[in-house]
């Protein structure tokens, strides 16, 4: 494995931004989606859970694509902030931030769900009867009671941020310093046959998430038996 230069050390730099931003921003976003999905009523619930999973099964590609067109110069997004004397998105570490953030949604709102499921509604009603509001009954009743979905959902999110290509590549290029990440950075050494950096990058990655898989089942295998 061969040392990293200034050009590996710069995608990484890209690729931590992209994965600590995305975590952050799917944290806030999933937490009212899973919640809503968790108890909510609506006959709704199985088109938004639909939505919410397609990135899961849809081609990045084609993602990717629409997202270029929306955010880019002619679309409705990217030729809105034209108009408005701003730049468009594509192409940006803005743009493929929003990219990110849609492409790993399911990893986020999935464990959600699933850990505000196990708290049932009952902590939560009798929290609001002894006269909590809703950001007591998040801080003092859900969050503590949902912490290990929201560890496993942040890690998943980084993890599949990390390893994200093809949308990346679609709407944001690979410019360095802007959107060149270790992915899109792997794909130029190899298509250049610098095969000693694309390895040396690749094996970073597997290693990560390797080490990243494992802490998810640790953290899912703790909270099972600390609930038995």
């Amino acid at each position: 494995m061969g040392a990293l230069g200034p050009e590996e050390w710069q995608a990484i730099n890209v690729t931590l931004r992209l994965c600590l931003y995305t975590s952050v921003v799917l944290m806030m976003l999933a937490t009212p989606i899973a919640w809503w999905l968790a108890n909510g009523r609506s006959r709704l619930k199985g088109v938004v859970q639909s939505v919410v999973s397609l990135p899961l099964v849809l081609p990045p590609t084609v993602l990717g694509f629409y997202l270029l067109i929306t955010l880019g110069p002619r679309g409705l997004i990217g030729g809105s902030l034209e108009q408005m004397g701003l730049n468009h998105l594509a192409f940006s570490f803005e743009g493929i931030l929003i990219a990110s953030v849609i492409y790993s949604l399911p990893f986020a709102v999935q464990p959600l769900t699933e850990a505000f499921r196990n708290i049932g509604r009952r902590p939560v009603e009798v929290a609001s009867s002894l006269g909590a509001n809703a950001l007591d009954r998040f801080r003092t009743v859900i969050f503590p009671l949902s912490r290990g979905g929201y560890l496993v959902a942040a890690t998943l999110t980084f993890a599949h941020t990390l390893g994200e290509f093809g949308v990346i590549l679609m709407l944001g290029g690979s410019i360095p310093g802007e959107t060149r990440v270790l992915s899109v950075l792997i794909y130029d050494h190899a298509e250049a046959m610098n095969y000693e950096a694309a390895h040396s990058l690749s094996l970073l990655i597997l290693v990560f998430a390797f080490v990243t898989l494992w802490l998810v089942y640790s953290v899912n295998r703790r909270f099972i038996v600390a609930r038995i």
